[in-house]
């Protein structure tokens, strides 16, 4: 992930050890050219809120709107137009259906911080996709 001047970047800590994993991230996605990041703010109450999970993260692409699973993301950035997101527990299992799919492997919170309604599953068209990196390699596209 890059530091360049003019790009937007957001890490999110893991809870457990407060460290920032994006250079041992097991998945890297750079999205197409024209993303951009967006970012719900966290709504703060005087009431407590038992697993409600973290703010949305989504990559806006035209008029599409892609939500990516926040909790295990470990860094994001944004630069000329195409948005790089590093997942900490994420693995890329291949193309089925026609949709790039990826399953949850382990959680990076623990499960009191995490919402019960959590995909395990995440699928995105191959046409949002620029390429994925798994585990330091090229995967995609073949």
């Amino acid at each position: 992930m890059s530091n360049l001047p003019g790009a937007r970047r957001f890490i999110v800590r893991r809870a457990i050890d407060n460290s920032c994993m994006s250079h041992t991230a097991p998945v890297v996605i750079t999205f197409a050219a024209g993303s951009s990041l967006e970012r719900e703010s966290d709504r703060r109450s005087d009431l407590p809120i038992y697993r409600n999970g973290p703010p949305g993260t989504f990559v806006r692409l035209g008029n599409t709107r892609i939500s990516l699973p926040t909790d295990q993301i470990v860094s994001a950035d944004e630069i000329s137009g195409r948005v790089s997101v590093a997942f900490g527990g994420m693995r890329f299992t291949g193309v089925e259906e026609g949709r790039l799919t990826f399953v949850r492997e382990r959680e990076l919170h623990p499960e009191e911080q995490l919402s019960p309604a959590r995909s395990f599953r995440m699928t995105l068209a191959p046409e949002w996709v620029a390429s994925i990196h798994q585990d330091g390699r090229d995967v995609w596209p073949p």
